[in-house]
């Protein structure tokens, strides 16, 4: 209850969906006294609900980083500079105000994150990069555990 209860306050609309359905169904399958649970007010998670990003699907988003495809961003950052990023998504990290995108950056050959609410355009790419996800995942993870040694 309490995942269903936080993917709803996420800025992934499809995400918001999916737990309402998920929600329903689970109250409908379990015993009357448990699933007033489920529309009651006994769990609840806190706090304010992410905005969706305007320019960035993040449907499209989840479904390019299983597919391995490209994506090609206009990306504007943190000093307000529009650049454009050809990127290879491998995760999304969701915080309580946005989104964030991790992704292998092609401009700087470098992963890279980037939050989804300096996403100007976002488009999938005719390119992909089959197979490559998983040892870009574990890049990322080990450049958290170099990070977490170092502090």
């Amino acid at each position: 209850m309490l995942a269903l209860a936080l993917l709803e306050r996420t800025g992934d609309t499809g995400l918001r969906q999916a737990a309402k359905q998920v929600n329903r169904k689970i109250a409908g399958a379990v015993p009357a006294p448990l699933a007033a649970t489920f529309s009651g007010s006994a769990l609840h998670a806190w706090g304010s609900v992410a905005p969706a990003p305007e320019a960035a699907d993040l449907a499209l988003i989840r479904r390019a980083i299983r597919c391995e495809q490209k994506l090609l961003l206009d990306y504007r950052d943190e000093f307000g500079r529009l650049t454009e990023r050809m990127i290879r998504p491998i995760a999304l990290i969701y915080y309580s105000q946005t989104a964030n995108i991790v992704a292998w950056c092609e401009l700087r050959q470098a992963i890279r994150n980037f939050r989804t609410d300096r996403v100007e355009h976002c488009d999938l790419a005719d390119d992909f990069f089959p197979g490559e996800g998983e040892a870009l995942r574990k890049t990322w993870m080990d450049g958290w555990r170099q990070d977490a040694g170092a502090a």
